[in-house]
């Protein structure tokens, strides 16, 4: 039985409907394709029967100004072609060992880390083996982002980009570990658009679980984990009905378990969130708008022109930063070559912002100013976008913190900041026999593939508690054994 606060599946990966058009307002970039085929092939169906999936031939356009424009391509050759002319063959030829170095880091941590239960540094490296330890030091956790992607690139707005992939675990390039430039090869080993939308994953595997026997009731918002003998008996529903439990796993963030939101039983089960650890929030607007100029991609970004103010203002001051960088997700748009829409189009704009949406009541007049700044730094790199505000809808910390209670609208879970931060995410077993935990805020770590596999871990676990029980009797006879 899964229980669900919203109206339906998806959690983060929801939708909204404007004008009459429904659209993504979560994460929008499908990667890790195989994780996916895995769950579906173990189920006995097949993604790609189930889901209509195109790969991208751009991977984001990025802009710093109505000059200074730069595609990468799904083609790794393409995409240091492109460097070339942009920033000159030195820069490409640092784009090529950056590219081999984010798969080095990768394969290195992939299965020994990122699908697999969480271990600590020691377990982590029996798992590479001394054979491979060279390995375990080339993926440079004690190396902070921003200095390891210096190692590669001169030009300040490639350094700029590439260090941009700190923030798709919620975090600033300035305090993460250079490990985390393994994002930017996820993203060179495929990007899908989902035809419908990232929201159409979310039906698909709940229709993928119902039809092998799971129920689902949305709507239902848990209150309290009842227990007895010291583990889960019971779930209470906010009208007060009791549903009896052999066992729980929790997908909402751990920071809602450790606040007491399930009930005072299980908030010592696992570790809270401090503010100072939250990873980042975000301001969004949702737009049906029309737009002239610039020649979006389905992804495109545009840079600020001082990053490391924008994450001291949002890390260190807790303020929306004076001078952000952009995200845009054009979702009638593919590759940017020409597919522009007829007439209006849908539109997911995201600022980072501080995960202090519990504390502080973000206003009108904050907001207005972050976006009147937004489309300022549209302008200037030749981006015309005419809103309404009748079309729009605006979604602050204050207002994800009220989606996913007791996180101050962090999205992610808790930061990656420090060369220890991936080992303190609780793994799939809690401190109480029988509660499990999965999601973005538990180990591997957030991101729609990573919160599928924790997913998956909290499966393995609780199966291997409950098979550790046997099924049958010892035989009466000599030479009898017991049957798992």
């Amino acid at each position: 039985m899964v229980f669900e606060r919203a109206a339906a599946p998806g959690g983060k990966m929801r939708e909204v409907e404007l004008a009459g058009r429904r659209m993504d307002a979560g994460p929008t970039v499908f990667t890790m394709r195989d994780v996916f085929e895995e769950i579906y092939a173990d189920a006995g169906r097949s993604l790609a029967s189930e889901l209509d999936l195109k790969p991208a031939i751009v991977l984001a356009r990025h802009a710093w100004s109505e000059h200074e424009r730069l595609d990468l391509f799904a083609d790794l050759q393409r995409s240091a072609a492109a460097i070339g002319d942009f920033a000159g063959s030195r820069e490409a030829q640092g784009f090529l060992r950056f590219a081999a170095q984010a798969q080095r880091i990768y394969r290195t941590l992939d299965r020994s880390f990122m699908r697999a239960p969480r271990p600590n540094p020691l377990q982590l490296g029996r798992r590479i083996g001394l054979a491979n330890f060279s390995d375990l030091w080339n993926i440079q956790p004690f190396v902070n982002m921003f200095s390891g992607i210096s190692g590669y690139f001169r030009d300040p707005r490639l350094r700029q980009l590439f260090a941009r992939y700190a923030t798709y675990c919620g975090s600033s390039p300035f305090q993460s570990p250079a490990t985390l430039m393994l994002v930017a090869h996820v993203e060179q080993a495929g990007v899908w658009y989902v035809e419908g939308g990232m929201h159409r994953l979310s039906l698909s595997l709940a229709k993928l679980a119902a039809s092998l026997g799971a129920q689902f009731r949305y709507g239902s918002e848990v209150v309290r984990i009842v227990l007895r003998g010291g583990r889960p008996d019971a779930v209470e529903l906010a009208g007060g009905e009791r549903v009896a439990v052999d066992c729980v796993v929790s997908n909402a963030d751990n920071n809602a378990l450790s606040a007491g939101l399930f009930g005072p039983g299980v908030k010592d089960c696992v570790p809270g969130t401090p503010l100072r650890a939250r990873s980042l929030s975000a301001l969004t607007w949702n737009l049906v708008a029309r737009t002239q100029g610039f020649e979006l991609a389905r992804h495109s970004v545009f840079f600020s022109d001082d990053y490391r103010a924008e994450f001291d203002d949002i890390f260190a001051r807790r303020r929306l930063p004076r001078q952000p960088t952009i995200y845009v997700c054009a979702q009638d748009r593919y590759d940017g070559a020409g597919d522009v829409p007829q007439g209006t189009e849908r539109l997911l704009c995201l600022v980072n912002a501080p995960p202090t949406g519990d504390i502080h009541a973000f206003t009108e007049a904050e907001i207005e100013q972050c976006a009147t700044t937004m489309f300022e730094r549209f302008a200037k790199c030749g981006l015309v976008v005419q809103r309404r505000a009748a079309d729009t809808e605006t979604t602050s910390p204050t207002d994800f913190n009220r989606l996913f209670p007791a996180t101050g609208g962090a999205l992610y879970g808790p930061a990656s900041h420090g060369w220890m931060s991936s080992f303190t995410r609780p793994g799939s077993r809690s401190a109480m026999p029988g509660l499990y935990l999965a999601g973005g805020s538990t180990h591997p770590g957030p991101g729609v593939p990573m919160a599928a596999i924790s997913g998956r871990l909290a499966a393995a676990s609780l199966t291997a508690d409950y098979a550790s029980i046997a099924r049958y009797r010892q035989v009466a006879m000599p030479g009898g054994t017991s049957t798992p």
